[in-house]
């Protein structure tokens, strides 16, 4: 037994605990405050930083300067770039051009593995349907369509005016810029959640060719384990190159050079690209929600896809590669990790209280102005009360999350849902260009592997079984008592929509499961999609408040379009110790080592006896407080002169927070230091042309050029 002093020694430590517990969430909500940047330094190109960038680094960048940056930064699919060289050389992440590895990749190559290099410009291969856009022009347009929206009553009626304001802006300046064909793209950007619209005008590069790419274990160095953390040993670079209509490398006189001397710790360094998304202008009530619901239910979301992937790749590796599956669980793990990271910050009491006092302080500034609170006033009780009625919702939104998505559902699953719709469509009108058209989708539907579809299915109905209950009528109808594998082996066995070859009939049970829950999806999409337009049309009205209240003080959140962001070159402590500015070839062949060959930390075999001139103690990856984000991969990072000293390419655990929040204290972004780019592309690759051109901008001659000037 205790002793009577060691019992109470216990329970007046229990009772400290509680009483600390207990009294945290109003002594942080009362003592704990927003900081000026918590919405971060995403700056938009129209609205660029040039007195925030004075007062705090006493340099002021002109015009000119911003639309070199500009026009040398690139947006590519899902990622961002930067020409580097006057003949159209591109760099980016490998992670970038991984998944489309496949699509150069000939009989017989193994080039995510072995790595791709093009000793000529006729070895450079075409990435089929893949493109760069470059921002060449911004138009503010938000008179344009609040002027559309004067008038109109209802949401619906202003969703409808404002997406035909959008269309008339791209019509227009699409004629302004040269008509169709012309490889114009405008995008009307939503800023400040409708506060501010710009209409962004690209001109978009269809013919883009791949000219270099480091091997997987190099670009993916440390795999799942490494990802989101820093310390960092990875090479994630890769080259590509635009051509233009005449089939000839692509001119152009705006780019980036590679610095020759690199960076060191207390530097300014600008990371310019493309952000994808951002939730800091959220209110603590859509926070909260997120954290309740959506987050958390996605999070088991991946997490179920997740397993199932990993299981069929173990089962059978040949089958796994022949449908890409590493590299989509290398995506789905990703998204699992970052959505990890958003559910921490969601549940941090800290973050939540710094983001009510920056709430508290905006819902002042709207009352003390009497024209403003006329306007905005009840704004954040009008959207917590939306919230409420989301949350009703929760378990529909874990049940029906992605229903029918190609990747992460069942072929069986994507069938049904699609002839569900195509035969009761047919029987309500007939015959029709739209219901021929959702027959044409079912049929285009390819089979997968039977232990992968197996999985899928029963991933799915657990989910139906775990969010209606399951004890519910709905999760009966459609488990009939068994369990979610026993339910999709049946439904394997006897649906003729298992495979391709099926024919269509109402009376199949897979597409009895579909009319079991039709009518509940059905109202479970209708009541999301009115909730969220009410939701948008009050974000849309404090995004006007804001920028009325702060202007271009705050920068919008992300919208995956050009913005440039600052920060400083610098380590962190981390765990104890303190994590380095900069890490080295050292550093990543010690982790090769230090594992013992783990096939995560193990080079590639050209790695593992580098040549002797192999300098390992230059710079491979190094940290900075730049505001980044996904999306931000492959962004160029340069000096205040305008030179490349590293390529964005991840950003630390403590960096997820970045959704909600930027706190550069806690959170870095990481890139791959040009240094490390030219050690590798000269001694370990002997790409000498690509040297060349990014050192000094010239393109190696040809042979026959090279023959010619030898003969004269």
């Amino acid at each position: 037994m205790l002793s009577s002093l060691r019992r109470l020694t216990l329970l007046a430590t229990a009772l400290l605990l509680a009483g600390t517990s207990f009294a945290r969430q109003p002594a942080l909500t009362d003592t704990v405050r927003a900081g000026r940047y918590d919405n971060g330094k995403m700056w938009t190109f129209e609205y660029p930083p040039t007195d925030y960038l004075e007062e705090t680094y006493d340099f002021r960048p002109d015009a000119d300067w911003f639309e070199r940056a500009r026009l040398s930064a690139l947006r590519i699919p899902g990622c961002s770039a930067a020409f580097v060289s006057s003949t159209g050389l591109v760099v980016t992440n490998h992670h970038c051009v991984r998944l489309r590895m496949p699509q150069v990749t000939r009989p017989g190559e193994h080039l995510l593995d072995e790595g791709f290099y093009a000793p000529s410009l006729a070895e450079e291969r075409q990435i089929p349907g893949y493109y760069a856009d470059q921002l060449i022009a911004i138009e503010d347009v938000t008179d344009e369509v609040y002027g559309a929206l004067t008038g109109q009553e209802t949401a619906a009626e202003r969703a409808q005016a404002r997406s035909e304001a959008f269309d008339a802006i791209t019509a227009r300046l699409q004629e302004t810029h040269g008509g169709e064909g012309t490889g114009i793209e405008v995008q009307v950007i939503s800023l400040y959640n409708g506060g501010r619209y710009s209409a962004y005008v690209f001109r978009r590069y269809n013919d883009v060719r791949l000219v270099l790419a480091v091997e997987l274990q190099l670009g993916f160095f440390g795999g799942e384990w490494d990802n989101f953390t820093y310390p960092r040993y990875a090479l994630d670079f890769a080259f590509l190159r635009v051509y233009g209509d005449d089939g000839q490398p692509l001119v152009t006189p705006h780019h980036f050079t590679f610095s020759q001397t690199g960076v060191q710790e207390g530097d300014l360094v600008f990371v310019i690209g493309n952000p994808g998304s951002t939730s800091r202008l959220l209110t603590v009530a859509q926070l909260e929600y997120l954290r309740d619901v959506q987050v958390k239910h996605t999070l088991r979301f991946l997490n179920n896809r997740l397993d199932a992937f990993r299981a069929f790749y173990a089962e059978d590796p040949e089958a796994g590669e022949a449908l890409n599956v590493r590299n989509t669980i290398f995506s789905i793990s990703n998204s699992q990790k970052a959505y990890s990271g958003r559910n921490d910050a969601l549940n941090d009491p800290w973050l939540i209280a710094r983001r009510q006092d920056a709430e508290r302080q905006f819902s002042d500034a709207i009352e003390k102005d009497p024209a403003l609170k006329v306007q905005y006033q009840g704004l954040f009780d009008r959207l917590a009360a939306i919230q409420q009625e989301l949350a009703r919702y929760g378990e529909a939104f874990g049940a029906f999350r992605s229903l029918g998505h190609p990747l992460y559902d069942a072929a069986l699953m994507h069938r049904a849902l699609l002839a569900y719709q195509y035969l009761t469509q047919q029987a309500q009108a007939g015959d029709s260009e739209a219901v021929e058209k959702l027959k044409e989708q079912v049929l285009a539907i390819a089979d997968r592997p039977h232990s992968l579809e197996a999985r899928l299915l029963s991933v799915r109905l657990d989910e139906f079984q775990h969010h209606f209950g399951q004890q519910s009528d709905l999760a009966g109808a459609l488990l009939h008592g068994d369990t979610p594998d026993v339910a999709a082996a049946k439904l394997f066995d006897t649906s003729v929509l298992a495979t391709a070859e099926g024919s269509l009939t109402l009376d199949d049970p897979a597409l009895r499961l579909v009319s079991t829950l039709w009518t509940r999806y059905q109202d479970f999409q209708s009541a999301m999609a009115g909730l969220s337009a009410r939701e948008d049309e009050l974000s849309s009205a404090l995004g006007r408040a804001r920028f009325d209240i702060y202007g271009t003080a705050v920068p919008p959140d992300a919208t995956f379009s050009p913005r440039v962001t600052d920060g400083i070159v610098k380590g962190y402590p981390y765990n104890g110790t303190e994590a380095p500015a900069y890490t080295t070839f050292y550093g990543m062949y010690d982790r090769h080592f230090g594992f013992g060959n783990d096939p995560d930390w193990a080079l590639p075999e050209r790695w593992r006896t580098p040549p002797a001139n192999f300098n390992r103690a230059t710079p491979l990856n190094f940290a900075s407080t730049s505001d980044t984000i996904g999306g931000n991969s492959g962004s160029p990072v340069v000096t205040r002169a305008l030179e490349i000293v590293g390529i964005n390419f991840d950003r630390n655990v403590e960096g997820l927070s970045r959704d909600y929040i930027y706190l550069p204290e806690r959170g870095r972004n990481m890139a791959v230091d040009v240094r490390a780019i030219r050690e590798a592309l000269d001694v370990m690759y002997d790409a000498d042309r690509i040297v060349l051109e990014v050192t000094q901008d010239r393109m190696a001659p040809t042979e026959a050029e090279a023959d010619a000037i030898l003969q004269q």
